[in-house]
């Protein structure tokens, strides 16, 4: 058991030799040999980055922000953007109301809910790529 111990304190030791550069320091940099944690600027890439550069212009590129509400009349209606002629739509009728009534969204003039009657209009939305 002893020299199980030792030869993997040994194998850790070997690494970390293997590690540093000829004059003894380290050539693998570390969090806290630099500037700490990087932050999220710093490690975003691809998708992630573009939404957080939109995020900070104040857009929303791929609409994962909570959509803006309207009055919900017939002449101020919620919009619902969309890629293609039709969506599903789920709409709360009341504010402490757990239940979520479902339905289908077309394109072309406004729709009401079935329950509480807020309408809803669906606009065209192109993707940012």
């Amino acid at each position: 058991m002893a020299s199980r111990l030792l030869r993997g304190a040994g194998a850790l030791v070997a690494q970390a030799l293997r590690a540093r550069g000829p004059n003894g320091v380290a050539l693998v940099r570390s969090m806290a040999s630099g500037g700490g944690v990087p932050t999220d600027d710093d490690q975003a890439t691809g998708l992630e980055r573009e939404v957080m550069l939109a995020a900070r212009k104040g857009l929303d590129p791929y609409n994962m922000m909570a959509p803006k509400a309207a009055s919900g009349t017939k002449e101020d209606p919620n919009l619902v953007p969309s890629i293609t002629n039709k969506r599903i739509v789920g709409c709360i009728c009341e504010e402490d109301n757990s239940a979520v009534i479902w339905f289908w969204l077309h394109k072309g003039e406004t729709q009401r809910c079935p329950s509480c009657g807020t309408h809803y209009k669906l606009v065209p939305h192109q993707l940012a790529h």
